[in-house]
């Protein structure tokens, strides 16, 4: 990886279950500073290109690069490192789960602080300005005794979010951060992660099938389907192109390339085998 402005780049990666193939020959980059959406049908992909980000899965062939701190020094390929590698590169990344994951047993505050204490040696008169820092960030300062049980899921969501910049990355990665929110919560939601990736700095990968609010705080949108990319660009490109199976995701259509049986024999076929045994 040479461009200075790209932080993560995929590089021809397959990766596969058995011999089903979720990713074939895929290649990508995330660029620094921005905010890129993964879309696509469910079982595109999306979340396992996260997992390879973050070393939870090693490609079967190709590279996941990432940048060197500092724009210095070569790019490391995550699929290749050690335990001590993948815990540092870890370290540049934070990561919001789908549902929040909040520790059910520890509260708002304990939650944001768990990282800090898990990973630095900071004073715990510094660790308790940090946690009011990122919850001061997310609207939750006032929060901070509460157990995850007494807040709203929006909230629930947010005082994730917290926890996931606490240790200041430099990559944020949200799976599926609009599911099961109501309006209001989803578009604070997403206003605060475009607001947070530019004035934090960061760069920030979005999987999510919530189209409209998606497409609002992107700046680089890439469809993921059957193995491959089908379609990449700004929010605007993605919306117009004229690939059918990003014709029929963008427009919610229930047939195209996507079609709602799955495949089998015919009807006709099933119940002539039940008439003649």
């Amino acid at each position: 990886m040479t461009d200075t402005q790209t932080l993560v780049e995929l590089r021809q990666v397959t990766f596969g279950y058995g011999e089903r193939v979720i990713l074939n020959d895929v290649s990508l980059t995330i660029p620094r500073g921005k905010v890129t959406a993964l879309m696509g049908a469910s079982g595109g992909g999306k979340t396992t290109v996260l997992r390879l980000i973050g070393g939870q899965n090693r490609a079967q062939k190709g590279q996941v690069l990432l940048a060197p701190v500092g724009h210095t020094g070569s790019s490391v390929d995550v699929g290749t490192l050690n335990a001590d590698g993948l815990f540092a590169a870890r370290r540049r990344m934070g990561m919001l789960f789908q549902f929040g994951a909040l520790f059910t047993d520890l509260s708002v505050f304990d939650n944001v602080a768990f990282p800090l204490r898990e990973h630095t040696d900071l004073p715990e008169a510094l660790v308790r300005d940090i946690v009011l820092m990122k919850l001061n960030a997310v609207g939750l300062r006032g929060a901070r005794d509460l157990m995850p049980s007494e807040v709203s899921g929006g909230m629930a969501r947010r005082v994730a979010l917290a926890r996931a910049i606490a240790l200041d990355p430099e990559l944020v990665m949200y799976d599926e951060p609009f599911a099961g929110l109501d309006p209001i919560s989803l578009g604070t939601a997403a206003q605060l992660i475009r607001k947070l990736n530019d004035t934090m700095g960061l760069t920030s990968i979005v999987v999510s099938h919530d189209l409209e609010e998606t497409f609002r705080i992107a700046d680089k949108v890439i469809v993921l389907a059957n193995g491959r990319i089908v379609a990449q660009g700004t929010p605007d490109e993605v919306r117009h192109s004229t690939d059918p199976l990003v014709h029929q995701f963008v427009n919610a259509l229930p047939e195209g390339p996507v079609r709602f049986h799955y495949p089998g024999p015919t009807v006709a076929q099933d119940f002539d085998r039940m008439i003649r045994p």
